[in-house]
């Protein structure tokens, strides 16, 4: 199958309510304000830009406006005509050490979005992220949903203020509190594709293979720190930005379905894979090289991940994942290989 390009779920007719998009200049944020601006609606991004790349990433379909973070929330309190809430935002650094600002950020923040949604009638789709799984190494242990999130340990600070969120989530609707009309969480799994350049250490690892090969340099690879498991067979599921994107729109033509869901293939890869993929996308011979992983990632490093994606077909979501080999193509071909590979 080919890979799936970005924002290709067809939707029905809106009005000219607006889409608030907070991350709206970032990876995933970007690519899905590209397909809402693709079915001319009116948007609103929620991000700062400052003196870096990120203005590239909204250069072929710029929003209505632009706000910053800390101008949110008088935007807000203007009551404006809004349709759907997309909270993109977040301090995703799975290194991150500040917990003030990860939790203003990534709770706080969410937190004050679904309380508006929720008293305003808005509906509202947000960021979770696999990384709230922590070290669970077998596919049941990836089940969605708010009734299998009590038990999870997630290994870093960026995870746990996720897991916060959804906690804290599944409290108030267990509490009778009021609530958006349609809500979705979604658990982004390992994302890859392009507006992605300005993560820097965050960048996928799809990319930094991919810039390794092109300079004729062998693909590195972390050795695996797990007894018994062997060099480069870390497993994660790596999911195309597109097919994530075409789940957020169907969410967002869905009305009717609310729920905390899996965002992945449901199918995990090894490293070894993604680097013959890159290679082989690249025309480069298939050259890996393995080296010891830093220090800092040593016991917070998921040597497999595996969405478990039933909650979501059960829902209604029929649409088929692009393979690792047809993403890893597609970004290369359409992107990477070009002098400006930005959507």
């Amino acid at each position: 199958m080919s890979g799936a390009s970005l924002g290709s779920l067809s939707g029905a007719d809106y009005t000219g309510r607006m889409i608030i998009v907070t991350g709206g200049a970032g990876f995933i944020g970007s690519c899905l304000h590209a397909a809402l601006r693709r079915r001319g609606l009116r948007t609103v991004v929620v991000d700062r830009l400052r003196d870096g790349v990120k203005w590239r990433n909204l250069a072929s379909h710029a929003p209505d406006r632009i706000i910053t973070p800390d101008a949110l929330e008088g935007f807000l309190a203007a009551d404006p005509d809004v349709e759907a809430v997309f909270h993109m935002g977040a301090i995703s650094a799975t290194t991150a050490r500040d917990g003030d600002l990860v939790w203003s950020s990534n709770v706080d923040l969410s937190q004050t979005l679904w309380r508006w949604c929720a008293a305003r009638g808005v509906r509202m789709i947000y960021a979770s992220s696999a990384a709230t799984y922590g070290a669970a190494d077998r596919p049941e242990m990836f089940r969605d949903g708010l009734d299998s999130i009590d038990g999870l340990r997630p290994l870093n600070l960026y995870g746990w203020s996720k897991q916060a969120f959804d906690l804290w989530v599944k409290r108030e609707i267990e509490s009778g509190a009021p609530v958006p009309p349609q809500w979705a969480g979604l658990k982004f799994f390992n994302v890859y594709g392009p507006n992605e350049y300005h993560k820097g250490s965050m960048i996928s690892v799809v990319k930094v293979k991919y810039d390794e090969v092109v300079q004729d340099r062998a693909a590195r690879l972390f050795r695996s720190d797990v007894p018994g498991l062997a060099d480069g067979q870390q497993q994660r599921d790596f999911i195309w930005v597109g097919d994530v994107v075409n789940v957020m729109l169907w969410l967002f033509d869905h009305p009717q379905v609310s729920g905390l869901f899996n965002c992945g293939t449901g199918v995990a890869r090894s490293y070894l894979d993604l680097a013959h993929a890159v290679c082989d996308a690249a025309k480069r011979a298939r050259d890996v090289e393995f080296v010891d992983m830093p220090e800092k990632l040593r016991g917070q490093y998921q040597s497999f991940t595996c969405a478990d994606m039933s909650r979501l077909r059960a829902a209604g979501y029929d649409a088929s994942f692009t393979s690792l080999e047809d993403g890893i193509g597609q970004y290369v071909r359409e992107y990477l290989s070009r002098p400006q590979p930005n959507l």
